[in-house]
């Protein structure tokens, strides 16, 4: 699978306000997620560290207690464990990378609607 077509596949809720298109390696999962304006991502942490890469919008992120609001072209690291949260102030399209690969994402996916 070297290469993927994110507009061909089944959109995925993951939280309220917060869908997308993912694809998975053995050690990855990458996905494209839009971003509802006013949604607000309540304080949680996993395993897995996570990268995510603003596209579009303005989304406020805190993780471990640190704050940024992040526009265009900017990124945040979660370390794995590190508690996070984040509020979209206007609607936002990000990348999001996670490793390892997100199974619980992985199911998700098995069972959106295409």
């Amino acid at each position: 699978m070297p290469f993927v077509n994110f507009n061909t596949k089944k959109v995925v809720k993951i939280w309220d306000g917060i869908y997308g298109t993912l694809a998975h390696s053995e050690q990855q999962t990458f996905g494209h997620f839009t971003i509802d304006g006013g949604t607000i991502l309540p304080e949680h942490s996993h395993v897995h560290e996570q990268w995510c890469h603003v596209l579009e919008g303005e989304l406020e992120f805190t993780v471990a207690g640190e704050t940024m609001l992040l526009t265009q072209g900017m990124t945040a690291y979660i370390p794995s464990n590190a508690p996070h949260s984040a509020v979209a102030h206007k609607k936002c399209k990000v990348i999001d990378c996670f490793t390892p690969a997100r199974l619980d994402f992985v199911e998700l996916e098995k069972n959106a609607e295409q």
